[in-house]
């Protein structure tokens, strides 16, 4: 039996490489802060959304612009433990601990606002994270 070989080749397709412009916003000049992204946690959402009001009230209050708050999806840390060490090994129970997060961002904000943000009272148990962008 004779093994038949073919050597085709097929012609590469065309592809279209069209290369759309990016338009990139300049930056800010003079050391102007385009924006604040500030990120807000919290173990009770009653307390965070307080705390996120308060925040965004206060950046209000000196003519910002206000993006938020977001909410983030919910961080949930589940730990099983056992109930007994030895007779009843079986038998364990279940813990769980939500973080709830807010992202709020300031555009434009002067030194003021920063200033502001920086002496405010938050309650107890309220995480903030501030970047500048």
């Amino acid at each position: 039996m004779a093994v038949k070989e073919t050597t085709e080749k097929k012609a590469p397709a065309k592809r279209a490489s069209a290369k759309k412009a990016v338009k990139v916003s300049p930056a800010p000049k003079d050391g102007a802060i385009s924006k604040l992204r500030i990120r807000v946690r919290a173990y009770e959402y009653k307390i965070l959304d307080l705390s996120v009001k308060q925040i965004i009230d206060t950046a209000l209050r000196y003519d910002a612009k206000v993006v938020g708050p977001v909410p983030l999806p919910t961080e949930i840390n589940k730990y099983t433990v056992n109930r007994s060490a030895f007779v009843y090994k079986n038998a364990r129970e279940q813990f769980e601990m939500r973080v709830h997060k807010r992202l709020i961002d300031i555009l434009n904000p002067s030194g003021k606002i920063i200033e502001a943000l920086t002496n405010m009272n938050l309650p107890s148990g309220v995480d903030i994270d501030v970047k500048i962008l």
